[in-house]
């Protein structure tokens, strides 16, 4: 086979239409052999080719004879020496971390490990056994698609509203979806999927991971399985799960068509930890390649790993060579297969510079600067699992945060909660106690009640305690904290009171997100009443249990209705998604304050009233005149003035309504506890605020 010294840039395997350049960075290899395999199938390389060039710590050739579809993975030699933190073994064939398609999985076989598994210090021992026939393998792809007009919808934050969903669990089941498509990406991609989406009226999908992950292998051996995949095994390759027979094109047509129907693409990335785990894991790739440089060892004890994720290991954010990794990952995601935003999953780690995460670390200052990266829509997770992790609101201007605070206050007080209502205020109205000190506005806020990790919405008011023995942990997995509520019945019931409590709850909750200053974020199937019967951890049930069953009742039919009204009227009422934090005064020369907080008996709220402890029942008055307010054609944005009502108390509470305005009236949008609303109300009516519900209204000209 024909050789070539080819470049060091750029990393992995890339077709440039007449051969294909390989280059592989390893700063403490003493070499590199580049494995060819002529199928998934073989049990060993057909080729192996000692790579003679060294540039900047790169390996890397040019073979003009390779085409696209060649299966290959690396040798790499070195020192084995765990204690020092360097853990080469030539016997064990890599992946690249530049892989663009994975063409075949690990096989969990003691031949995967790079050591002999045995007492708790075996990883300190080699093992030599050879693991071509299971080792992960890359595929050299041809990136050429015809994008045709794709544009990214580029829709404005404070108009988004993200629906986290699983590519399989969305579409595993429906009816619709040709059985052949269900569960993969033409199955998201297709005509009653998008329908779906435009109808419940969302703008963007949050995908759970479709980096191509591996299964961790105690999970293989109880039948179970990484349903969601937060165990990266490579950052460029799209997951071939959810693919037919090609995972890169079937991806990109995806989000061809999503876009054509205005929904962008978030992708939940997983850059904090690899698959590889902690020093008993597996070596598949960056353990093998350069452990050292890739991971981050314990200073004094350099064979075990920091593992600020519980998942073993965290990658080493301090070397540039990771840092590099991880941007091209990103980089590629938009430019090649035109995503529109990411949200990281546990990302404080990625901030973390020696050991306290620092929002000032190298992490951010290279997407701040990246003229790609920081002009799509960045979430955090922000928190992670070592000390000082949680940094909800403490994230730099140009992120937007999963605002755990938000979820945990809305839970708290529509349970029933005491001493609620000052954080409720601040949550529903964008939390500027958390963003606005920092420059940013309220869409730094991506509000949640539920996500894919914990209980569902129907489970949410369902159940007291979680119900995990399926994952097979003795119902230790899991958050026992839940803030949730079960009506009083524990799990499914007939009893038509606990019934009635339930739906209310749901529509509490639901409403109570949408009408929420920031950025709403849905869990896919919670307006179709989707359960998990009390599992709140189901990341292994890849079954019906995590799937989403289209086969509604009625009432599920009544909830998806209910939360597409919701959805329409937060797009309709322009005070809903402000851009700027309301001030609660008197906003150039408006006659009334942009904010007002009420008690029930209609007078405003005041500071001993928010101390009491009792209180579960006020309101809110958002004046639409918003002088403060410029459209991106610098146009003055006006709308209704809304009244918002809620009661978590068990009775109904008589709430005085304040003036709407002179000549003005309240009509009720909504109320979650009635089918049918008053409407015309005169200010300074009382209106009967059933227990546990909220109530919607708008300033009407009186007639």
């Amino acid at each position: 086979m024909r050789l070539r010294p080819g470049k060091s840039y750029p990393l992995g395997a890339n077709w440039d239409g007449l051969g294909v350049n390989f280059a592989l960075f390893s700063e403490h290899a003493t070499q590199v052999d580049l494995c060819l395999f002529d199928g998934p199938d073989s049990t060993r390389e057909s080729v192996r080719i000692p790579l003679t060039e060294r540039t900047d710590m790169v390996w890397h050739a040019y073979l003009p004879d390779v085409r696209p579809g060649q299966l290959y993975g690396f040798r790499v030699h070195g020192p084995y020496n765990p204690r020092q933190g360097l853990r080469f073994n030539p016997a064990k064939v890599l992946l690249d971390p530049y892989a663009k398609s994975v063409a075949r999985a690990p096989v969990w076989d003691p031949a995967l490990f790079g050591y002999k598994q045995g007492d708790p210090q075996a990883d300190l021992s080699k093992d030599d056994r050879d693991n071509a026939a299971i080792a992960p393998l890359a595929r050299v792809i041809d990136p050429a698609f015809s994008w045709g007009a794709d544009q990214p919808p580029n829709t404005p934050w404070h108009q988004t509203v993200i629906y986290e969903v699983h590519v399989k669990g969305f579409t595993q089941q429906h009816p619709g979806v040709h059985e052949r498509l269900r569960g993969t990406y033409e199955g998201l991609a297709s005509e009653p999927m998008i329908r779906h989406l435009k109808e419940l009226g969302v703008t963007a999908v949050e995908l759970l991971p479709v980096h191509h992950h591996a299964i961790d292998a105690h999970l293989v051996q109880h039948g179970l399985t990484n349903y969601w995949g937060y165990n990266t095994l490579a950052y460029f390759a799209p997951d071939t799960r959810y693919a037919l027979e090609d995972p890169v094109r079937e991806f990109k047509t995806m989000v061809r068509a999503l876009h054509a129907a205005g929904i962008e693409v978030i992708l939940d990335v997983v850059y904090n930890h690899t698959a590889e785990g902690g020093q008993t894991g597996p070596t598949l790739s960056l353990r093998g390649i350069d452990n050292s440089s890739y991971y981050r060892l314990m200073p004094n004890e350099r064979r075990l790993y920091q593992d600020f994720t519980g998942c073993g290991n965290t990658l080493n954010m301090q070397h540039p060579r990771v840092l590099q990794l991880i941007m091209d990952s990103l980089r590629y995601w938009i430019t090649e297969m035109h995503v529109d935003g990411f949200r990281f999953d546990l990302a404080s780690a990625l901030a973390r510079e020696l050991h306290a995460v620092d929002k000032l670390g190298a992490f951010f200052d290279i997407i701040h600067q990246d003229p790609v990266i920081s002009q799509v829509k960045l979430i955090a997770e922000p928190w992670d699992l070592g000390e000082g992790g949680y940094q909800v609101g403490n994230f730099p201007v140009g992120w937007t945060e999963w605002n755990g605070k938000y979820r945990d206050v809305v839970r708290r007080f529509w349970r029933g909660d005491g001493g609620q209502a000052p954080e409720l205020a601040e949550r529903l109205m964008g939390s500027s106690d958390l963003y606005e000190h920092s420059g940013r506005r309220p869409y730094a806020s991506i509000n949640f009640v539920t996500c894919h990790d914990g209980f569902t919405l129907a489970d949410l008011v369902a159940y007291n305690e979680k119900h995990n023995e399926a994952n097979r942990e003795g119902n230790r997995d899991g958050d026992s904290h839940n803030n949730s509520w079960n009506c009083g019945v524990e799990g499914p019931t007939d009893d038509p009171d606990v019934v009635t409590l339930r739906a209310r709850q749901r529509r509490n909750l639901m409403a109570t997100l949408l009408f929420s200053q920031g950025v709403p974020m849905l869990s896919h199937g919670d307006e179709l009443g989707r359960s998990q019967g009390g599992n709140n951890n189901a990341y292994c049930q890849d079954n019906p249990l995590a799937w989403i069953d289209w086969r509604l009742s009625d009432a599920d039919r009544d909830f998806l209705a209910f939360t597409r009204r919701c959805l329409s009227l937060r797009r309709e009422l322009a005070v809903l998604h402000r851009r700027k934090f309301f001030q609660g005064r008197r906003i150039r020369g408006s006659t009334v304050k942009d904010l007002t907080w009420f008690e029930p008996s209609g007078k405003e709220m005041t500071d001993k009233a928010w101390e009491q402890h009792f209180v579960r029942c006020l309101g809110v008055r958002m004046d639409g005149e918003m002088p403060d307010e410029i459209d991106e054609n610098g146009d003055h944005v006006s709308g209704d003035t809304l009244l918002l009502l809620v009661n978590a108390h068990h009775e109904a509470i008589p709430f005085s309504l304040p003036q709407a305005g002179p000549g003005l009236g309240w009509e009720c949008l909504l109320d979650t506890s009635r089918d049918q609303s008053r409407a015309g109300l005169l200010s300074g009516e009382q209106y009967d605020l059933v227990g546990r519900s909220l109530a919607l209204f708008r300033a009407r000209a009186l007639r």
